[in-house]
């Protein structure tokens, strides 16, 4: 099979009808040129040429050939191109899981500053609790993770991104709506929808953990796996709710939230997860561009 360097003497030879322009064009002398020409007709078993001590020209074969050449040129330099912005990341693909409240706020500005950045990268994004994230980057199905907990592991990196304390949501008919202030005390016996372990164990257990310390026992009537599932059943009355303070984005009419002291230590948290051996170029110029978007 031909290679790329006769055809890029043919492309020159085509160009100019003549092989001393065609040689100084490539920077060669005129033997060696004329040699790749006789290669490449040998290996296609056409003529491409016609040629004489005075002229040169293209025959029949030679003008098809020559717009094939043309393109397969391009393309390699096209795949030659691709190959160094993938290897200096300018260029790829990235997939990102995500817990559903980032899109709240974080996540919607992070990535379209990111892409602002990097408009070449593609970003792939698929939700999923932070348990179903660290078993995704296990196996390799996503580049990064934005999850509620840190991937405490070997082989893992993680770094939190953001931390911002709860609110609590109430329905603006309940009694808690109109105070001036909220203590913890004042959670006690209310109906409550907590975060489901399964799904947002994290939050589950820095909430429960937080009401066991204060001696607080809410009556616990739903455990929900999303804080805009919680905040339609407080909106529709069905109990209060700690939730994120990015989630007082979301606009429920008949829902009001309230600051409350929790204690230092009860913040929610988002924290970007990967593995440490990820060798995706673009997953590196990506992280550059979500730090510096946080």
């Amino acid at each position: 099979m031909f290679e790329l360097a006769q055809l890029r003497c043919f492309t020159a030879v085509a160009t100019e009808l003549n092989f001393r322009r065609a040689a100084q064009r490539l920077n060669m002398t005129q033997p060696p040129l004329s040699r790749q020409i006789q290669l490449l007709e040998h290996q296609l078993g056409v003529a491409l040429l016609s040629r004489n001590t005075r002229t040169v020209a293209l025959t029949a074969a030679g003008r098809a050939f020559f717009v094939e050449a043309q393109s397969l040129l391009e393309r390699a330099e096209m795949a030659a191109v691709s190959a160094r912005r993938f290897a200096a990341g300018d260029i790829g693909s990235v997939t990102i899981g995500f817990v559903g409240s980032a899109v709240y706020e974080f996540l919607p500005r992070v990535i379209a500053e990111a892409r602002e950045q990097q408009p070449h990268i593609n970003i792939a994004l698929t939700e999923m609790n932070t348990a179903q994230q660290q078993e995704a980057l296990r196996a390799r199905r996503i580049d990064l993770g934005i999850a509620r907990a840190p991937l405490n592991e070997p082989g893992f990196v993680s770094e939190r991104l953001v931390r911002e304390p709860f609110v609590l949501a109430v329905n603006h008919a309940h009694p808690l709506a109109t105070r001036p202030a909220v203590a913890v005390n004042d959670l006690h016996g209310e109906p409550f929808l907590m975060y489901s372990h399964a799904a947002y164990a994290p939050f589950n257990e820095l909430l429960t953990g937080m009401f066991r310390s204060a001696g607080v026992t809410p009556d616990y009537v739903q455990w929900l796996g999303s804080s805009l599932t919680i905040l339609a059943l407080v909106n529709a009355g069905l109990g209060l709710a700690l939730v994120p303070r990015c989630a007082t984005n979301v606009v429920f009419k008949e829902v009001v939230f309230h600051t409350m002291n929790l204690g230092d230590g009860v913040q929610s948290e988002l924290h970007l997860i990967g593995r440490a051996d990820n060798d995706n170029p673009a997953c590196k110029m990506l992280l550059e561009a979500i730090r510096a978007a946080v």
